[in-house]
């Protein structure tokens, strides 16, 4: 995320990118049935969210949300996620966050579920997008642990792996945001295939590394973490 403050998004153009997201969660297999949630920070003290049981590759515009920092309804007919608590918190712990996605993406569920971070350094995409990506507490679905459980990571990370749950991300920017959880997930398939199945992996080393984390300024990004280097 850069340092300069980016304009809000209309709640008209965020409406547009939580369907378009939620399609593109919905076909790349990031969720199953009514899983995953979406929300635009669209002024200081409103968000707009996607709804509570409601399948993200079938929404309307008329189904989304309006609610302030507090979770309080401002507008719609439809309730949001419980799992919102968890954006709100993003928003409230790093005021550049513009937007937070959340999804159980298959291979990053996988990692979640063994308690496996994403910290290797063998992609050059990965170590300046996302750096590493943690595994935070496991917290128990729709509670106030769940926020709790991501605040640590806000300002240092772009994202991370829910124990036992799935994956989330934010950025200053929707798509920004949800490219994040598709790099991920790859990165997660990547670290999977050559740990695992083909056996082998030639890490970058800690010059490397170093060289590709002082290129994120020119991309735009301030935060990620570092990978684990020998």
């Amino acid at each position: 995320m850069t340092g300069k403050k980016i304009p809000y998004m209309t709640a008209k153009q965020a409406k547009k990118a939580i369907i378009d997201i939620g399609q593109r969660m919905y076909v790349r297999n990031f969720v199953a049935a009514n899983d995953g949630n979406i929300s635009i920070k669209t002024g200081d003290n409103e968000v707009w969210a996607t709804p509570t049981g409601v399948s993200k590759g079938f929404m309307k515009k008329s189904m989304l949300v309006k609610v302030d920092l507090d979770g309080n309804i401002l507008e719609g007919k439809c309730k949001p996620s419980s799992e919102l608590k968890m954006h709100l918190r993003a928003y409230k712990e790093n005021p550049h966050i513009r937007s937070v996605c959340h999804a159980h993406p298959p291979i990053c569920t996988c990692f979640a579920i063994a308690g496996i971070p994403l910290d290797t350094p063998v992609l050059a995409e990965a170590v300046i997008t996302l750096g590493n990506v943690p595994v935070a507490p496991y917290a128990e679905l729709g509670s106030k642990e769940v926020p709790e459980a991501i605040a640590p990571y806000c300002h240092t990370h772009n994202g991370v792996l829910l124990a036992n749950h799935g994956a989330v991300t934010w950025a200053e920017d929707p798509y920004a945001a949800y490219y994040r959880l598709e790099s991920m997930e790859y990165y997660a398939n990547i670290l999977m295939l050559t740990e695992k199945i083909i056996g082998k992996q030639n890490k970058l080393t800690k010059e490397q590394v170093e060289r590709l984390l002082a290129m994120r300024e020119k991309f735009g990004i301030r935060q990620g973490g570092e990978p684990k280097t020998d």
